[in-house]
C-alpha cells in the first residue's frame, strides 16, 4: 500500500463506527440538522456504506431493536396453535435480554437534547404496531378471539416498548431490562392469555 492511500476501516466495525458517529452528531447538532452525509463524513466512511448497514438516518437508531422484533416475530408464528401467554412473554423477555446501551438507549435517554421526541413516538408507533400484530397473530393461532387477541398484542407490546424507554431513561446500571419488562407485564395482567 502506497503511503498516499488511506486504508479502509474493517467491515466489522463500520456499522457501530456509523452508529456512533450518529449519536454524536445528533448530541451536538440535532436529530434534524445531521444529514446522512455529516454522519458518513464524521466515520470516516462512504455514502454507500452508510447505507450496506442502514436504510436511514433513523434506522441508525433502530436497527438492533428491528432485528429482535424479527426474530421475535418468527419464533410467534412459530409457536401455531400451541400458543400460551408464558411462551409469548418468554419470546418478548428474549428480545431484551442482554439489551445492551446502544443507540436506541441513547437516543431515548437524550431525546430532548438530540431533537427526537417527535420521530421516537412515530417510530416507537410503528415498531409497537408491528410487535402488537405479531403477539396478536399468535393468539388467533391458538384460539384467542380476534378482538381479544387484538388487545393482548397491543398491551404486550406496548409493555415491551414503555420498559425499554424506561429502562434506558433510567440509565443501564439501574437494572437489567428484562425486570423492567417483568414489571411492565404485571401490570397487564387483568389482560390475561386465555
Amino acid at each position: 500500500m502506497s503511503s498516499g492511500s488511506r486504508a479502509g476501516r474493517p467491515k466489522v466495525s463500520s456499522r457501530e463506527t456509523l452508529a456512533e458517529a450518529a449519536c454524536e452528531l445528533f448530541l451536538e447538532r440535532g436529530y434534524d440538522a445531521t444529514s446522512v452525509a455529516d454522519i458518513t463524513q464524521r466515520a470516516g466512511v462512504s455514502r454507500s456504506s452508510f447505507f450496506n448497514y442502514f436504510a436511514s438516518k433513523s434506522d441508525v437508531l433502530w436497527s438492533g431493536l428491528d432485528a429482535r422484533i424479527s426474530r421475535a416475530s418468527d419464533a410467534l408464528v412459530a409457536l401455531g396453535s400451541e400458543g400460551d401467554g408464558t411462551a409469548v412473554r418468554d419470546i418478548l423477555r428474549e428480545i431484551v435480554r442482554d439489551f445492551a446501551p446502544d443507540p436506541l438507549a441513547l437516543a431515548l435517554r437524550n431525546r430532548a437534547a438530540m431533537g427526537l421526541e417527535d420521530e421516537l413516538i412515530r417510530d416507537t408507533g410503528v415498531r409497537q404496531v408491528r410487535l402488537g400484530s405479531a403477539i396478536s397473530d399468535a393468539a388467533r393461532a391458538a384460539g384467542m378471539g380476534v378482538i381479544h387477541a387484538d388487545i393482548v398484542g397491543a398491551a404486550h407490546a406496548a409493555a415491551l416498548l414503555s420498559s425499554l424507554r424506561v429502562w434506558a431513561e433510567r440509565g443501564a446500571g439501574f437494572d437489567a431490562p428484562e425486570s423492567t419488562l417483568d414489571a411492565a407485564l404485571r401490570g397487564i395482567d387483568d389482560l390475561r392469555w386465555v
